[in-house]
C-alpha cells in the first residue's frame, strides 16, 4: 500500500493528512510540483491527493497540463482521488468540466459579514460515507477564487452561501473539496507569513478565529480524511 501527495506549491503542505497517514503507519510519496518534481504515474498508487495551490486549471503550462493528463488517468483507473482546493479544480478540468471565476472570492475563515464559512450537506452528502460522523453545517477554511461547474458525471455533496459547489464526488471514490480541511496550527502558520492574500489580511485575527473553531474543524478533518482511508481501503 501506497499513498500518492502531490504539492502544487510547497507551502500548501498535507499536514492532517500526513499526521493521519503516519499515525496509521501507511507509505506515502510527497512530490512537490514547484520544485519542478514529475507527477508519478498514479496506477502505481493506491490512493492520491491533489492539494492546493495560486496556479489555475485553466493555466496552459506544460506543469499544468501534465497534471491534467495525470489525474485523468487516475480517475480512469478507478484510483481513489481526494483533491482539495486546486486539487477539486484540477479534478473537473481533467475530465473536461469548467473552471471559473467565483462572484466572491472567499478567503480566510469568516465572509464579509462576519460569519465563518461553512458547508452544508445536500441529501446525497448525508447519504455518503465521506461525512460519516460530521455535523452539518461544518465551519472551513478558504482560500480561493476560482469554482467548478458540475457535470453529468459528478454528485454534489455539499454547498456553501457564496460559493455553490463546494464539494463533489465522481465515480465511487474520487472526491474534490473547494475548502480546506487539512489545516494544522503549524501549516497554517506557513500559509500566514508566505500567501500574498492571506498577509493582506489581520493576521491576530486569524489566529484567533483559528483557536476559537480549532477543536470542531481539526476533529472534523481527521475524520473525513480517515473516512477517505477507509473509502480507499486502507484501513
Amino acid at each position: 500500500m501506497k499513498v500518492l501527495l502531490i504539492k502544487n506549491i510547497t507551502r500548501e503542505a498535507p499536514g492532517l493528512v500526513r499526521e493521519i497517514l503516519h499515525q496509521r503507519e501507511i507509505p506515502y510519496d510527497i512530490v512537490d510540483l514547484s520544485k519542478g518534481e514529475i507527477f508519478p504515474n498514479p496506477v502505481l498508487y493506491n490512493a492520491v491527493f491533489v492539494l492546493g495551490g495560486p496556479m489555475s486549471a485553466n493555466d496552459k503550462t506544460p506543469r499544468m497540463q501534465q497534471e491534467l493528463i495525470q489525474i485523468k488517468k487516475a480517475i480512469d483507473a478507478k484510483i481513489p482521488y481526494f483533491g482539495i482546493c486546486l486539487g477539486l479544480q484540477t479534478l473537473v478540468k481533467s475530465i473536461g468540466g469548467k473552471v471559473f471565476t467565483n462572484d466572491i472570492a472567499e478567503i480566510g475563515w469568516r465572509d464579509e459579514q462576519e460569519n465563518f464559512f461553512e458547508i452544508e450537506l445536500t441529501i446525497e452528502g448525508t447519504k455518503d460515507s465521506i461525512f460519516n460522523n460530521i455535523a452539518s453545517p461544518a465551519k472551513i477554511f478558504h482560500l480561493h477564487g476560482e469554482t467548478i461547474g458540475l457535470t453529468n458525471s459528478m454528485k454534489l455533496l455539499a454547498s456553501g452561501r457564496y460559493c455553490e459547489n463546494q464539494v463533489i464526488k465522481m465515480g465511487e471514490n474520487a472526491y474534490g473539496f473547494q475548502g480546506h480541511i487539512e489545516l494544522t496550527p503549524e501549516l497554517f502558520e506557513t500559509w500566514l507569513n508566505e500567501d500574498e492574500d492571506l498577509g493582506q489580511m489581520d493576521t491576530d485575527k486569524l489566529r484567533r478565529d483559528f483557536e476559537a473553531v480549532r477543536t470542531e474543524y481539526v476533529t472534523n478533518g481527521r475524520q473525513i480524511i480517515t473516512n477517505f482511508l477507509k473509502i480507499a481501503k486502507l484501513i
